[in-house]
């Protein structure tokens, strides 16, 4: 690299060298827990931080909790009672980012750069009422260009907003992402970074799979069906967040030097024709089968609009026929396997009303897809899929589909054969039109 010169992402999806004086850039970056998980990894982040950027750009930076911070308050709170209640654990939950933004503040200060903490309030994240998993309602940025226009570099809370009452509500699981997204979109950054322990979004998860492959960019559409579907690597409601400001979302690791994914509209690099693009898993499932339904209008409705009245959010949905001469259905939906005690007492409320035959929950079961734009238009993939599963010894308990994605419920203990099984079938290690 020669003298005045240094390496830099570009939002086009490619390295390369910016010469000092060019237009400054404005990033938000955040990093996750494990990146900020001891004081010595949140020195190493800020260090990072300088390094990665010109002293003229405009730097936001939005952090978890440190660690397992997160985990250990639940735990707290469960010693205390063991139902706590949504808004005070909101309360609780709020601290762990608070001590993190202090302590990068504190970092940046000791290396000579001027920063500041900010909580999530302060950043002016506003939310819905929905405690433990709310929704950005809107951002009002104005204390974060204030400061970034004092020179300073702004560190704030991820997680966390407020509702228009002055209560603290926190994001649900990856909320980090989101509340960097949507500040990178309010503020019409150049690009979101998100920092996290791998290097890009893979084919699979490559702690089960050790031949799943980098990719070097996905689709807004595709990233978000995969999160939704259970790849961690990204929080669905970020790439939401992405898409909707067309914010370029560009995944990357912590520790490593190197490109990752690109999120973003389309495709920037020349790519090979391909039709499955990821596969994915969640074990963070329950089933809910409601047996002996009245086959009569408006009983769906009712259950599943209680549903969402308590902030459930309901995946897979079957309904099958138990007994054409009585009128009776079947009901079988997944949610997530939290949400199980609420859902099952909503559920069985409504069978002492309306007389279901019974109610079965289950939480040893898992969902494994398969992801793609390709695949719309492209016989053969429901079957192959199957196929995998099949000569695996794999039984399949419920399907469903959408124009991008195919999703089988299975036995939880199995999912590793599955996902493996899944990928042998439609990525070959001599392939790499899928990269």
């Amino acid at each position: 690299m020669f003298p005045g010169e240094r390496i830099c992402f570009h939002i086009a999806a490619a390295w390369v060298v910016r010469k000092e004086g060019m237009r400054l850039a404005f990033i938000v970056k955040k990093f996750g827990g494990s990146s900020v998980a001891t004081p010595a990894k949140i020195m190493a982040v800020a260090r990072r931080v300088l390094e990665d950027t010109a002293a003229d750009d405009r730097v936001v930076v939005v952090v978890s909790a440190m660690g397992d911070t997160t985990d250990e308050l639940i735990a707290l709170a469960k010693a205390v009672t063991g139902n706590p209640h949504g808004r005070e654990m909101d309360m609780l939950l709020a601290t762990g980012e608070q001590v993190t933004v202090a302590l990068l503040a504190m970092a940046f200060t000791s290396l000579g750069r001027k920063a500041v903490s900010l909580t999530g309030f302060q950043a002016g994240i506003m939310t819905n009422g929905a405690h433990n998993k709310a929704k950005i309602a809107g951002i009002a940025p104005e204390r974060v260009l204030r400061e970034l226009d004092r020179g300073k570099i702004v560190i704030v809370a991820g997680f966390q907003g407020m509702t228009k009452s002055g209560d603290i509500t926190t994001l649900g699981r990856g909320g980090s992402d989101t509340t960097a997204v949507a500040l990178a979109g309010a503020m019409k950054a150049d690009v979101c970074e998100i920092f996290t322990d791998v290097d890009g979004v893979y084919s699979a998860d490559p702690r089960l799979v050790k031949t799943a492959r980098r990719m070097r960019e996905i689709t807004y559409n595709e990233m978000l069906e995969m999160a939704r579907l259970g790849a961690v690597v990204m929080q669905p409601r970020a790439v939401e967040m992405g898409k909707r400001h067309g914010v370029p979302i560009h995944v990357r690791s912590t520790f490593i030097q190197l490109p990752g994914t690109i999120i973003r509209e389309g495709y920037t690099v020349e790519e090979r024709e391909f039709i499955v693009r990821g596969v994915t898993h969640d074990t963070n499932v329950a089933k809910i089968a409601v047996l002996g339904v009245p086959d009569r209008p408006g009983v769906a409705y009712r259950i599943f609009s209680e549903l969402a009245e308590a902030n459930i959010d309901v995946d897979m949905i079957v309904q099958s026929i138990r007994n054409a001469d009585k009128n009776i259905n079947d009901i079988v939906f997944t949610i997530a396997k939290p949400d199980l005690p609420v859902a099952r007492a909503i559920v069985d409320k409504l069978g002492q009303e309306m007389s279901f035959i019974g109610v079965i929950a289950e939480e040893n079961v898992a969902k494994v897809s398969v992801v793609g734009a390709g695949m719309y238009g492209s016989p053969g993939i429901a079957a192959a899929m199957f196929g995998a599963l099949g000569e695996a010894g794999i039984n399949i308990e419920v399907i469903s589909t959408s124009e991008i994605s195919i999703s089988c419920l299975i036995s939880a203990e199995k999912v590793q054969d599955a996902v493996t099984a899944i990928h042998n079938r439609f990525f070959r290690e001599d392939d790499d039109s899928n990269l």
